[in-house]
């Protein structure tokens, strides 16, 4: 039996080149600071779990770890299940996003306690899977996707990487012919060579604006439509009711949290495709009772965003397609990705082989290494307990 003795929570600072403040928008020479964090895991016999966010790794989410962080002392390492259900119930006022950061380090410390990958863990169903490109939102100053002809140059950008799939964020200006020239742009670059999607992020202001974007995405033949409008992807009610009017697949419930509430959504008709995030939806655990409960109903799931977490999760779920590689654009670095990594792990846009595929790190636990001399010279706070 392993015991959990001690957790800390490393913060660290760093500056990103290149970019706004708002870690979105290419900005030439500008420098963004970015702030995020690593959870350890340590036990009585000399084990230790570790994992960093990438997308969720900001201020709320490692203050929630923090809090968390005395109802593991004395625990068993092995009981993640038992340790997720009693994290989620007593938090259950908040969004809970600390739950995943310490799950992914329980299943990192287990792989390692028995010298297997997460994926071998869970069964693994594939050892690659193919990935995406998800870009960044389009803006407004020089630089990045700053044009309807900068998406159709990305798009066949990489397509020519060998990316299956595209998929847009587009200008986010809540415009329905904004995200239709965009969308037509890209189609008429790549032809049928790509799978396109696009996801507004919830940014059109009405339920006529999504309807009319839909209909362009069934004339252009798009794999899917995510987020549409300003519901947030919240109301069951409004997304059956856009369903009726498009025969494009819906992506939603992203924003929906803890798999009782993602399931609702589904049985209540929401969506097509079930949109899991293992960063938000209590990490591995929660990820894989979301997908297990979508494939008993027939129904796909898409993991959200990009990570180690992510590929071990997509490794053993048999009803999804793609991995989100993303935020990716022209010339700019993926910011969700702290800089971090000694094994050569990357989610950076030419981080695919010549198929278009991920590799699912197979080494022990989640099988990546952290660079903790450079996370130790951004240090800006640790927060640990020990017992």
């Amino acid at each position: 039996m392993s015991i959990i003795s001690r957790v800390a929570v490393h913060a660290f600072c760093y500056e990103l080149e290149d970019f706004d403040h708002n870690m979105m928008t290419y900005a030439k020479n500008g420098r963004s600071p970015v702030t995020k964090f690593v959870t350890v895991i340590e036990t009585d016999d000399g084990l230790r779990g570790e994992f960093a966010p990438h997308y969720m790794a900001n201020a709320m989410t490692c203050a929630q770890v923090s809090q968390m962080a005395p109802m593991l002392i004395g625990r068993n390492a092995e009981h993640r299940s038992r340790i997720f259900e009693d994290l989620k119930n007593a938090f259950r006022h908040f969004d809970r996003a600390g739950v995943a950061a310490i799950d992914g380090a329980l299943w990192d410390l287990a792989g390692k306690k028995h010298n297997c990958s997460v994926a071998q863990l869970l069964g693994g169903y594939r050892d690659r899977i193919p990935a995406y490109a998800s870009t960044f939102p389009g803006q407004s100053k020089p630089g990045g996707l700053d044009s309807v002809q900068a998406y159709a140059d990305f798009a066949q950008q990489c397509r020519e990487l060998g990316y299956p799939a595209f998929k847009i964020h587009g200008f986010w200006d809540g415009k329905p012919e904004s995200e239709i020239a965009v969308m037509t742009a890209v189609r008429d670059r790549v032809g049928d060579s790509m799978r396109l999607m696009t996801d507004p992020a919830s940014s059109l202001p009405t339920f006529l604006d999504a309807i009319e974007v839909g209909r362009a995405c069934d004339d252009l033949g798009f794999f899917w439509y995510e987020d549409p409008y300003r519901d947030a992807s919240s109301s069951a009610f409004g997304q059956k009711k856009l369903r009726d009017f498009i025969k494009t697949p819906l992506l939603v419930s992203e924003h929906i949290r803890g798999f009782e509430q993602k399931a609702d959504f589904l049985l209540a008709g929401g969506t097509d495709i079930v949109h899991i995030d293992p960063e938000l939806d209590g990490g591995i655990t929660g990820t894989m009772k979301i997908a297990g409960f979508a494939e008993a109903l027939g129904i796909d799931v898409q993991i959200h965003t990009a990570g180690p977490m992510h590929r071990h999760c997509l490794s053993a779920i048999v009803n999804t397609y793609y991995y989100e590689m993303g935020l990716v654009g022209p010339g700019m670095f993926n910011s969700m990705q702290p800089p971090i990594y000694t094994c050569g792990y990357g989610d950076q846009l030419e981080d695919i082989d010549s198929d278009g595929c991920v590799s699912i790190p197979a080494g022990p636990g989640l099988g990546v290494t952290y660079d903790w001399d450079f996370i130790t010279s951004k240090q800006t706070n640790l927060s640990e307990i020990s017992g």
